[in-house]
């Protein structure tokens, strides 16, 4: 029986998504997210980071 031979990839035929590049607005996302994990570890360990903004006010510390 013989062997067959797998056929040639091409790179034109799949689409291939690097999982590393993001948006803009995916970035803006995670950093936001990021923040807010931040400020809750840090409230849980004892300091208070503060909003920035409250109800879309900047606060003058």
């Amino acid at each position: 029986m013989p062997v067959r031979q797998p056929d040639m990839l091409r790179g034109e035929d799949s689409y291939l998504i690097r999982p590393y590049v993001l948006t803009p607005e995916e970035r803006r996302e995670r950093r936001t997210q990021r923040g807010r994990r931040r400020a809750l570890w840090l409230a849980v360990h004892g300091y208070d980071v503060g909003p920035r903004r409250i109800h879309g006010v900047e606060v003058v510390s």
